[in-house]
């Protein structure tokens, strides 16, 4: 899976799953400050990272994600360390 792969994916989980508009949505935005998500929303979204890679993400693995970018590159991390 590549990074646009990933970021496509992402993208869509958040405005089918968080409401946030597509314009708002690039690697730069801030997940919190920017796309409104909070502390609850951030653990749906691991669970559903979870079920598109098919692997376990450690909490450790996502407690400096910041951006939209941040998430792209740690889940393509967790994909390319197979």
């Amino acid at each position: 899976m590549t990074r646009d792969d990933i970021y496509a994916k992402l993208a869509g989980y958040l405005e089918d799953m968080f409401e946030v508009p597509a314009d708002k949505i690039s690697l730069e935005a801030k997940l919190f400050e920017e796309l409104d998500l909070d502390s609850i929303d951030a653990v749906d979204l691991v669970v559903k990272l979870q079920e598109l890679t098919g692997r376990k993400i450690k909490p450790e693995q996502f407690k400096m994600v910041r951006t939209v970018g941040d998430v792209v590159d740690q889940v393509h991390a967790l994909l390319a360390s197979e």
